[in-house]
């Protein structure tokens, strides 16, 4: 197998996808679909309450960021942002460090319910996890997307979590990002779902 060639990265991929795993802190891991269905749960419920949805990483995570809220935006209704317009966060960065800034952010933004999408494919970055504990104390949720180690420390602070089995930071962005896609997909079936059964009233 050529690790590098397009059909088998493919096959790869999709194994990668199959062999995800999402658990939560108090009840364990959750089959590939129920995790799927539970992350629908919590965003939906953000929706209808008019949560907001903010979603962070830093580099091809932060562009990862940026792609989902468009989507989450425009199919799945959701008040979907990213905490990253580059005067805002190099302000917090420069006054309060670099492992601050998001937390700094969602100390000023952050109410009761909202949702803190956490994107880091090692699940290490400092910044990363200094803003999940922010969400925390705001009394909002918390889902994490990481990769690399079992173990990671991301893995392990948010109501929903996410992880993809990979050391490669390509296949485990991509993942991140099929992911995140398939719940934007699945809000837009759903709307469409919705009007034709409305359509046959």
């Amino acid at each position: 197998m050529n690790p590098l060639k397009l059909e088998d990265r493919a096959r790869e991929f999709l194994q990668l996808i199959a062999r995800s795993e999402f658990t939560r802190p108090s009840s364990g891991a959750l089959p590939l679909e129920a995790g799927m269905e539970a992350a629908l749960d919590l965003l939906d419920r953000a929706r209808q309450a008019k949560s907001a949805v903010y979603i962070i990483g830093n580099g091809g995570s932060s562009a990862i960021a940026s792609h989902v809220i468009t989507d989450f935006t425009n199919v799945a209704g959701l008040r979907a942002r990213t905490l990253h317009e580059s005067s805002l966060i190099t302000c917090m960065a420069n006054d309060y460090g670099y492992e601050n800034a998001f937390a700094r952010l969602l100390g000023a933004h952050a109410v009761k319910d909202d949702v803190l999408i956490a994107i880091s494919s090692s699940g290490r970055s400092k910044n990363i996890l200094n803003a999940a504990d922010a969400m925390k104390t705001a009394g909002g949720r918390v889902l994490t997307l990481s990769g690399f180690d079992r173990d990671n420390p991301l893995r392990k602070t948010g109501d929903l979590n996410v992880w993809v089995d990979s050391h490669d930071y390509g296949l485990v962005e991509i993942g991140h990002l099929f992911l995140l896609h398939n719940l934007a997909d699945r809000f837009g079936a759903l709307k469409k779902s919705t009007a034709q059964k409305n359509a046959k009233r």
